[in-house]
């Protein structure tokens, strides 16, 4: 009787723990995938910090990116001859500036096809078997550019998420290509690039691979704009071309001075929990804070990205890697203020975040000096309105304009094709090899599920 009283209570102990542990696993479970606001604070302690590695941080220290923005040009009309614009012959939706134009415009912004080329260099190059031994997943691309021209050679695609943002890369390249001043100076040449959010997604280390966004580590890639300087919209929801959102701002921007004091943030919490539930737990505790999640089944709290450029201040936060949303929150006359990034996109060297070309507020990956920032600039409104008008002077009316994009793709094209001559000497007509390629053209005429799985 005895021994059948200890064996029950064994039982009963065990059921008890397990009972225990699948509450605290489901839990951290509810913690990391819910999109819901109402998960326990402790929770968020308890999330492992996974991809979002909230110690490590790329500081950006580019000392020729933005010492001279004062004198250099913005608007009017666009300059027929080869010299460098002045300051009324700028147009930032002019597709053909050359070389020496886009150099003098915007200094600083081809500082990673700059390094990419370096770091391919003192390896002697990039060999045909180095773009041959990428292993072609879902999200990737492999195009050729044959006197000028783009070749599609294959393409991968998941779903309608990938498709549209290749195409989204493919229709950049393709633009960049067709409007160049000399189309002919543009070598031949072949690229595999990815739509994914992470190298490590696609590829490991040491490829050289077309990527959105990489961490400083991750010193082989290429960095490319990402699909949304093109256009974008989810299935559901039109985003439009970039410079078409900037003219709706710029259309039906709030003047400064009536807009809501207040940070506002939305997004889905479940991307990257550990840094989003950590902002919104710090400024739901504030007057000032208007962060909260967006349930998409729903829309519920919803908010247009026009509609971000009502508040003085914007918070941005990475999510699965980078996070695109970035470049229309810098539409917006507003600080935006970011936590210390992880990963780098192609515009995020001329960040500044301090001295009089201060452009945007940058806070600790886990937001507790949110609370001291953000009343640094309630208690000074001068300098908060100083780092709004620089974030538009430097992003939205600068190097995120069309006319940057495009000088931005040849000068990526120009290093890789620098870094890669063997590629440019072994090439031949994608017309006439056995694995031959279609132009972009031919392509975007092709139904959507021949172009998920292309190969020639």
């Amino acid at each position: 009787m005895g021994r059948r009283m200890r064996f029950s209570a064994f039982h009963i102990v065990t059921l008890a723990l397990a009972a225990v542990l699948g509450i605290c696993i489901w839990s951290l479970w509810l913690a990391v995938n819910s999109d819901r606001d109402n998960i326990h604070p402790l929770l968020n302690q308890l999330i492992p910090a996974g991809h979002c590695a909230c110690h490590t941080a790329a500081i950006f220290e580019c000392d020729s990116c933005l010492r001279c923005p004062a004198q250099l040009p913005f608007h009017d009309t666009v300059s027929s001859s080869s010299a460098p614009p002045t300051k009324n012959f700028f147009d930032p939706l002019e597709y053909s500036y050359n070389e020496t134009q886009c150099t003098t415009l915007f200094p600083g912004l081809f500082e990673d096809p700059i390094r990419a080329q370096s770091f391919w260099t003192a390896r002697h190059g990039i060999k045909r078997t180095d773009i041959d031994n990428i292993k072609m997943v879902d999200g990737m691309a492999r195009v050729a550019i044959y006197q000028g021209r783009l070749y599609v050679l294959r393409a991968l695609a998941k779903g309608e998420d990938h498709r549209r943002k290749i195409l989204g890369i493919l229709a950049s390249i393709h633009r960049a290509l067709v409007s160049a001043p000399q189309l002919a100076a543009i070598l031949n040449t072949e690229i595999i690039f990815s739509v994914e959010d992470k190298l490590e997604d696609v590829a490991g280390l040491d490829h050289p691979l077309w990527v959105l966004a990489r961490k400083a580590t991750e010193e082989s890639v290429w960095l490319m704009p990402d699909f949304g300087f093109w256009s974008w919209g989810h299935i559901d929801t039109q985003i439009g071309p970039y410079d078409e959102v900037v003219k709706h701002v710029e259309e039906h921007e709030l003047p400064w001075e009536e807009k809501e004091n207040k940070l506002v943030w939305r997004g889905k919490l479940s991307f990257a929990p550990k840094l989003r539930r950590a902002l919104l737990e710090i400024a739901r505790n504030y007057a000032w804070g208007d962060v909260k999640e967006v349930e998409w089944k729903n829309k519920a709290n919803y908010l247009s990205m026009d509609n971000h450029c009502d508040y003085r201040f914007i918070a941005h936060v990475e999510g699965r890697s980078y996070s695109a949303s970035l470049k229309y929150r810098q539409a917006c006359r507003s600080v935006v203020v970011i936590h210390k990034l992880q990963y780098i996109q192609h515009h995020h060297y001329l960040l500044v975040s301090s001295g009089p070309q201060q452009n945007f507020v940058q806070v600790e990956r886990d937001w507790t000096d949110l609370p001291h920032k953000i009343q640094e600039l309630l208690d000074n409104p001068i300098k908060a309105r100083t780092i709004a008008d620089n974030n538009v002077d430097v992003f939205r009316e600068r190097y995120l304009t069309p006319a940057a994009d495009v000088c931005y793709w040849r000068a990526l094209l120009q290093g890789w094709t620098t870094a890669s001559p063997q590629i440019t000497e072994t090439m031949s007509d994608p017309t006439n090899v056995s694995n031959k390629g279609i132009r972009y053209e031919s392509f975007l005429l092709l139904d959507p599920s021949n172009m998920m799985r292309f190969r020639p």
